[in-house]
């Protein structure tokens, strides 16, 4: 072991919890500690901040997180990978300088960038959004390559005991940490895989130590201590995931595996700027209290192409919610929706504005995002959530002045308009393209990177997803998916991953008939416009559903309370299952089920 790497993530979004730093730094025995800020909603954000203010565009507490740990950094020689850079890494850069002067305490800082191509966006006029094959939008807010981990081991080579970045993958933080420490090669490609893969474990914090676990009552009581996660890497690609002795949730196959299908496709061509990841094989093995072994990731050579993110601006969007309760909530519910819309519908046509682009109503609290499957009908009280999106923004300061009157107009029962008018915002979508690596310099403090060479590939695919016919026998009853496996799922735009891993081999032939892409297109038909794809992932015992045009636009372009998907899973784990009766009796595989 004395030649393992430990690297702890302490963030997971911009917005975490301060403890996790702090409770990684305090434990004295990290190499690495790693922290994730960026989305691709949080770039346009901050390129706006920059724009308003030339050292704004980061991730504004960095700093001071530097500064307050810098004593403990310092004496125990751990150093920082961060993309807490933004749009800005100059800035931040200045900013933890200053502070870390003022205590007296010195840490080389470097930075990566060129992933910033708005300043060149005319350069790439000709490109093609991925999904849609749409041409890139004339005025862009931002436009952000997903740079890669050598630039940032270089740094690391060159003496950094703190690297920032712009925009670059999330796993490549710890994979750039890998190479240094390791001395990987560009052609090392099942160990830039098995890096890449460490990396993608930690970089959502505690999700991967028992946060937003399926079976969450196994860590409920530590919800307010939860540990956050630790990957010990050796040289040959193999790590162990654990967490900081004594502190809250539980490292076991099950809480890793839910975070490895968590925001991927195809799992055998999980594509990176450094490698091309093949995970189907990955195998879970339990070493030790809150300690999972992490194996089997093989990789292959990576594309000449960064995926690119880049937002702009697609008129207005507004929206409200109010409470409504009584007898008949629901009834009142919907035609308060309908009145408001019908009322500003018509304001409009008096004032020559066009309709509504777009409107989207949930009853939240009626199981409104179970479609048809949904079951509270009879509820006394419920949240109506009323968003919309229109090109002209006085449309929508019409609808904002028109949500609240319902309270004297309308139904009784009305309340809770806790935010006041609703505001009038831009609605920010999202587009993702590719742009040859060639046409992307990269720079190190400013001094221009030379990439290794390596050469280019295709990646791999996996091959169409089996589906025998069900064995289930005559005698048969119906259980939940949740009882024979558990799931998670994630987002990318307007694309909703769904992985649902069995809980017992023996469970996987009934989910593989029965749950095909198919059938899960059907049951989530009242969010899913586009296709359904499954892929097999025999490593870990499932699938990985791939569910295109489900979320609405997507982040900020859906309307939806839930923009991300992240209640996909918990609804498709409603999804009935025909099993042998014998199974739910006393004795049975499923007599203890959730």
């Amino acid at each position: 072991m004395s030649d393992a790497l430990r690297i702890g993530c302490g963030a997971g979004f911009w917005g975490d919890s301060s403890e996790g730093p702090s409770q990684l730094v305090a434990t004295g025995d990290l190499d690495f500690l790693v922290l994730d800020y960026l989305a691709e909603i949080t770039m346009s954000l901050l390129a706006r901040a920059r724009a308003k203010d030339p050292q704004a565009g980061y991730a504004t507490d960095f700093p001071e997180l530097v500064a307050r740990l810098a004593p403990q950094l310092k004496s125990h020689g751990i150093r920082v990978i961060s993309n807490a850079g933004g749009v800005n890494p100059q800035a931040c850069r200045a900013a933890i300088e200053e502070r870390l002067a003022a205590l007296g305490i010195r840490l080389k800082v470097a930075i990566v960038t060129g992933d910033d191509l708005l300043p060149r966006a005319a350069e790439f006029a000709d490109c093609r959004e991925m999904a849609s094959g749409a041409p890139l939008p004339a005025s862009l807010w931002s436009m952000n390559a997903y740079l890669g981990a050598f630039p940032i081991a270089a740094a690391l080579d060159a003496g950094a005991d703190i690297v920032l970045t712009g925009r670059c993958v999330d796993s490549a933080e710890t994979l750039g940490a890998l190479i240094h420490r390791f001395r990987w090669t560009a052609q090392d490609f099942d160990l830039l895989a098995a890096g890449s893969l460490a990396g993608h474990v930690i970089e959502c914090g505690a999700q991967a130590t028992g946060g937003i676990a399926t079976d969450w009552r196994s860590v409920v009581d530590d919800w307010h201590r939860m540990g956050f996660p630790i990957v010990v890497c050796q040289p040959d690609g193999r790590f162990t995931v654990t967490k900081p002795a004594g502190s809250g949730g539980r490292v076991t196959p099950e809480t890793v595996a839910e975070q490895i299908v968590y925001e991927i496709g195809d799992p055998a061509a999980y594509l990176l700027p450094d490698v091309s990841c093949d995970f189907r094989a990955v195998q879970l093995r339990q070493t030790g209290p809150d300690e999972v072994e992490v194996s089997g990731a093989r990789g292959r050579a990576p594309t000449d192409c960064y995926k690119v993110s880049a937002t702009w601006q697609d008129g207005y969007r507004s929206g409200g919610t109010m409470m409504i309760g009584g007898v008949d909530a629901v009834a009142k519910a919907e035609a308060v929706a309908a009145a408001i819309l019908r009322r500003t519908r018509r304001l409009f046509t008096e004032r020559g504005l066009a309709d509504y682009r777009r409107a989207d109503v949930e009853l939240l609290g009626t199981e409104s995002n179970w479609g048809a499957n949904g079951r509270r009908r009879d509820t006394r009280e419920l949240i109506l959530k009323l968003n919309v999106h229109h090109d002209a923004r006085a449309a929508l300061e019409i609808f904002s002045r028109e949500f609240i009157p319902p309270a004297t107009a309308m139904a009784q029962g009305i309340t809770g308009f806790a935010g006041g008018r609703p505001s009038t915002t831009p609605m920010v979508r999202l587009f993702s393209c590719l742009v040859p690596k060639s046409a992307v310099p990269v720079f190190i403090d400013g001094q221009p990177y030379m990439p290794p060479a390596v050469p280019y590939g295709e990646p791999l695919r996996s091959p169409p997803s089996a589906e025998p016919p069900p064995a289930v026998g005559d005698a048969s009853t119906t259980v939940p998916l949740i009882a024979l496996a558990y799931g998670r799922s994630g987002d990318k735009g307007d694309l909703c991953n769904i992985g649902v891993l069995a809980r017992q081999p023996a469970f996987l032939p009934l989910l593989q008939a029965q749950l095909t892409a198919d059938a899960v297109r059907r049951y989530l038909g009242h969010f899913v416009r586009g296709r359904a794809e499954r892929f097999d992932w025999p490593g870990l015992g499932g699938f990985n559903f791939v569910l295109h045009e489900a979320l609405g636009g997507g982040g900020t372009a859906s309307l939806r309370h839930d923009p991300q998907g992240k209640l996909m899973a918990q609804i498709l784990m409603d999804f009935p299952i025909a099993v042998p009766r014998a199974w739910c009796a006393a004795g049975g595989p499923l007599a203890s089920a959730p």
